[in-house]
């Protein structure tokens, strides 16, 4: 093999390790480590599964894409940002936009990300982009640092407190049909009704509903409204295609957008909920209504 023959293979395979995919995270929630599903990657329409590689195939020509999360799940922000990462590097990113960013945010985000653009080095970060305590800064901080150093926008996708406030007060009215249907708007009843454990007053539940659909609203209009290609990292129950943000987006553009669910192991998603499920390690399991029953 002559030098000229050489130089083109070694270059032809450095070209390749450099556009290949970046390796998956390693699991770091402790549980389930050993269930069937860990690590499985599926299309649910057709129950094919996918690599890593092939989800991203997938996922590049999409002009908005979802993905639920589990909050508190170190696995779920691990694989996020290997998302964000892996599309920027097949495409120029439109926007990126969070669950966990208000409003009266923006501004802070903003200035952060232009401070950033020319060059500073910022301390503290959550102080600087005044960062809801609520959100775990260990989980969301290295998403969130990347998002900021990278020429597409981070944008919120929340309501603000004061917002909310006003819905729980008087319900504003909700137009189309996919998301005030009957059965989706019982079956977020039900759920926020388990998920405060049944001691939610019935007197409340129309409000709460009403602001989570108010909250999935805002999410469908940040999402057309954004740069596309856009990107939504939201809870799983916001991202859902049978009864969250999916169905606003259809009721306010008659589109429908690419939803990606990160599920435990162990957990069951259907094609009603999601177009692909990536299933993870998994936290203990807590029984939070037996201790607020104490």
């Amino acid at each position: 093999m002559n030098l000229r023959v050489v130089l083109v293979t070694v270059l032809g395979l450095l070209s390749a390790c450099q556009s290949s995919v970046s390796e998956v995270p390693a699991w770091q929630a402790p549980a389930q480590r050993d269930h069937p599903q860990l690590g499985v990657i599926e299309e649910l329409r057709t129950g094919q599964r996918l690599t890593p590689e092939m989800l991203l195939a997938r996922l590049v020509s999409a002009p908005q894409v979802l993905v639920g999360e589990k909050h508190d799940n170190p696995d779920h922000h691990a694989l996020q940002l290997w998302l964000l990462r892996g599309l920027a590097r097949e495409r120029a990113q439109g926007s990126l936009l969070l669950e966990m960013l208000n409003p009266d945010q923006q501004g802070k985000v903003e200035a952060v990300q232009q401070r950033l653009r020319q060059g500073e080095r910022l301390e503290n970060l959550p102080r600087q982009l005044g960062w809801q305590k609520n959100w775990s800064w260990s989980l969301y901080g290295p998403l969130v640092d990347y998002a900021l150093q990278q020429p597409f926008p981070l944008l919120a996708a929340n309501l603000d407190r004061d917002e909310i406030m006003a819905i729980y007060r008087s319900k504003p009215a909700l137009s189309g049909k996919a998301s005030t249907a009957e059965t989706v708007q019982k079956a977020l009843l039900d759920d926020i009704s388990a998920s405060h454990c049944g001691l939610l007053p019935e007197a409340q539940l129309p409000a709460m509903l009403a602001v989570q659909q108010q909250r999935d609203r805002r999410m469908a209009e940040r999402l057309l409204a954004a740069p596309a290609p856009g990107l939504l990292f939201a809870g799983g129950f916001h991202v859902r295609k049978d009864l969250g943000v999916p169905l606003h987006m259809k009721d306010l553009a008659g589109i429908e957008p690419v939803v990606l669910m990160l599920a435990e192991a162990g957990q069951t998603v259907g094609v009603e909920q999601a177009d692909y499920v990536w299933y993870t390690a998994a936290l203990p399991e807590q029984d939070y209504c037996a201790q607020l029953r104490r």
